[in-house]
């Protein structure tokens, strides 16, 4: 396999913010050799440093699973794309010929013209492939980075200017947007996907053409937004602007460019950040996904000022939409927006609630924050969305992606087409099946974190250490860990106790050693290990009803961090009819009149009548008709009807 280590297993994150390493891309790799590094410049650490390390994607091998199979699928989708008809546009605005036809959808379709996300797939697949080739080592993704970046270099290099982008007026649209003319799209959005493609093409796949381009890029936005006052660079981030203040502070952290970090503080939208910082919910009416980018950027934006306002804007964000605005699966919002609180009951059967853009932006941010903050509330959430946001989102026969993950009873779930949709959605969910095992563990100095149950090999370097972990979990709620080491290492091992767990118990080598009674914690286990020794982990997973503030008659079923799903069947719905094209049309795709079964009684009483079903993670409850209703995970629903939530009816 290729080595995608510079020998002491920096992470991408590590890369940005580790005082031990200089800034660098690397050379051409072969197989079995030493990455060279060049010097990129004075690099800078962290006003903020965080307390935890992730581990380097390469360090981290998934076991069978859903999660390798959903990644599998997602490489397969990768490897199937052209990317010279993503670069089409991009070639045309530089005056080249372009090499291929554009794809459909949101690339080129007149229908989605003006929202002006042009472009944006490409940023998108340059991350994933990023992420590919680290994850893997399969040299394909690393190529199609490279041949991405030497083609958008030529761009720049006949069009004259760092500016790179697939939109039909050129760069003509970014020049009145920056004037402060009225325009229509997202310009800075589908911009900020490019420059997140790069850099994660220089740091994850080594990409040397990639950093190339990148700063090229980023030099040409600290000119163009130089003229601006600050009131008019506000006034310019009502528009819809991705992550723009993440991937300038990345590139500072990068670079040691004073210019990239100023131009992060600006990009950092202070109408939306000043009342998050100072604890105040504004958030009503806000289209969700806007908010969520920028806040993952003051998280960043506090790692390289060391201001702490940007840090409480983060922290206050992420508690309030977590604890008071999200849904059971983990996911928020009714058609893309906050809604009121209060109004509850008025959005959650909504065909178009949990954009998954959301679910994948709230988990960048959680990762962000826990890296700081090793809290076991982070983790939880991280876990519960994980597979009921994420795991969720693929088709799992076709690998495509949804773009709402809505709780309509009796609806199903829409996912983009191969080639004639790429939807915002379609871009995340290319990212998000390859990054799995980025969260599975964590480190401090001697002391290892274990995040997540899912079937994984971890290669401790700084500790000479490999960590297995054997587990089917959630089919049971038992995980194993051994250790193979070259000589007795002590070390701190510390298990996540889920709070859906009540107890939960430890076996060292076969012998209990410790229970825990304290739900959301971590249990630690400091000792010499020696090679072999196992560490079994018995959970708690139980059937529990989960209810949002006034509206006590609506609930969701789970069983541990699983929401469980009412399974409905086809009824009414041909093969194949849930890949579309048009995003905009959920609700009415499919929408054959149907009247799904019900439940009753009493809330308190429900999770009493879960019985076993006919199979693991399968369990039946009497109707409302007192016929037994199948419940199945909802991240296994696929082409059928469903709900997740329900409107409980009088007793039977």
């Amino acid at each position: 396999m290729t080595n995608r280590t510079c020998g002491c297993g920096y992470s991408r994150r590590d890369l940005l913010t580790s005082a031990a390493a200089s800034a660098m891309v690397f050379g051409p790799l072969t197989k079995g050799a030493t990455p060279a590094l060049a010097s990129a410049g004075p690099r800078q650490t962290a006003k903020a440093p965080t307390r935890l390390r992730p581990f380097d994607m390469a360090d981290v091998d998934l076991g069978e699973g859903p999660f390798l199979h959903a990644q599998k699928m997602t490489l397969a989708y990768l490897l199937s794309l052209q990317p010279d008809r993503m670069l089409h546009q991009f070639r045309v605005n530089a005056g080249l010929p372009p090499k291929a036809p554009a794809y459909g959808g949101w690339e080129s379709d007149p229908l989605w013209q003006d929202i002006h996300c042009q472009g944006h797939t490409l940023g998108h697949y340059l991350s994933a492939c990023a992420m590919a080739w680290r994850s893997t080592g399969d040299v394909r993704f690393r190529q199609k980075v490279d041949y991405i970046a030497a083609e958008l270099a030529a761009c720049q290099r006949a069009s004259g200017t760092g500016l790179v982008c697939a939109f039909p007026a050129g760069g003509a649209l970014v020049a009145a947007h920056l004037r402060g003319e009225k325009i229509t799209g997202v310009p800075w959005y589908t911009l900020h996907k490019v420059f997140a493609g790069l850099r994660d093409g220089a740091l994850l796949a080594q990409s040397a053409p990639s950093r190339e381009v990148l700063i090229r890029m980023a030099d040409w936005a600290v000119i163009a937004t130089r003229p601006l006052t600050d009131s008019q660079f506000e006034t310019m981030l009502e528009t819809e602007h991705g992550g723009m203040n993440e991937v300038l502070a990345d590139l500072y952290f990068m670079t040691g460019k004073e210019d990239y970090r100023l131009l992060a503080q600006r990009f950092s939208h202070k109408a939306v950040l000043k009342p998050l910082a100072a604890g105040r919910d504004e958030l009503d009416g806000m289209h969700a996904n806007t908010q969520i980018p920028k806040i993952v950027g003051f998280e960043r934006v506090y790692e390289a000022t060391g201001d702490g306002a940007y840090r409480d804007a983060a922290q206050f964000f992420w508690q309030t939409v977590v604890h008071n605005r999200s849904f059971a699966t983990g996911g928020h919002g009714d058609n893309e927006h906050f809604f009121p609180v209060d109004q509850f009951d008025r959005h959650v059967f909504s065909a178009k609630g949990s954009e998954t853009c959301g679910q994948h932006n709230m988990l960048k941010l959680t990762r962000a924050l826990f890296l700081h903050d090793p809290n076991a509330d982070y983790a939880d959430y991280y876990e519960r969305t994980l597979f009921n946001g994420i795991l969720a989102s693929q088709d799992p026969d076709s690998g495509m992606a949804t773009y709402f993950q809505g709780a309509r009873p009796g609806y199903m779930k829409l996912y983009h087409t191969p080639e004639n949709s790429f939807w915002c959605c379609t871009g995340t969910g290319m990212e998000n099946h390859v990054k799995y095992r980025d969260s599975i563990y964590f480190h401090q100095d001697r002391t290892l974190y274990v995040n997540l149950f899912i079937a994984s090999t971890l290669r401790w370097h700084a500790q000479d250490a490999v960590l297995e972990q054997i587990t089917d979990f959630p089919a049971s709620a038992v995980t194993k860990l051994r250790w193979r080491l070259k000589r007795p290492t002590q070390l701190t091992l510390k298990l996540r106790h889920p709070r859906w767990s009540r107890t939960a118990t430890v076996l060292i080598n076969g012998q209990q050693h410790v229970q825990s009674s304290t739900p959301g914690s971590y249990i630690d286990l400091a000792r010499e290990w020696r090679d072999g020794d196992q560490i079994e982990w018995r959970m708690t997973m139980e059937h529990a009803v989960e209810r949002r503030g006034a509206a006590s008659d609506i609930v969701a079923l789970t069983y541990g961090p699983l929401v469980l799903a009412g399974a409905f069947g086809r009824e009414g719905i041909a093969p194949g009819a849930d890949l579309v094209v048009n995003e905009r049309k959920y609700g009415e795709y499919n929408n054959a009149p149907f009247t799904p079964p019900t439940i009753g009684g009493a809330a308190d009483t429900l999770a009493q009548r879960i019985a076993p079903g006919d199979g693991p993670l399968e369990f039946t409850i009497p109707s409302s008709d007192r016929q037994p209703l199948r419940l199945i995970p909802y991240y296994r629903i696929a082409h059928e009807r469903y709900a997740t939530y329900w409107r409980l009816g009088p007793d039977l």
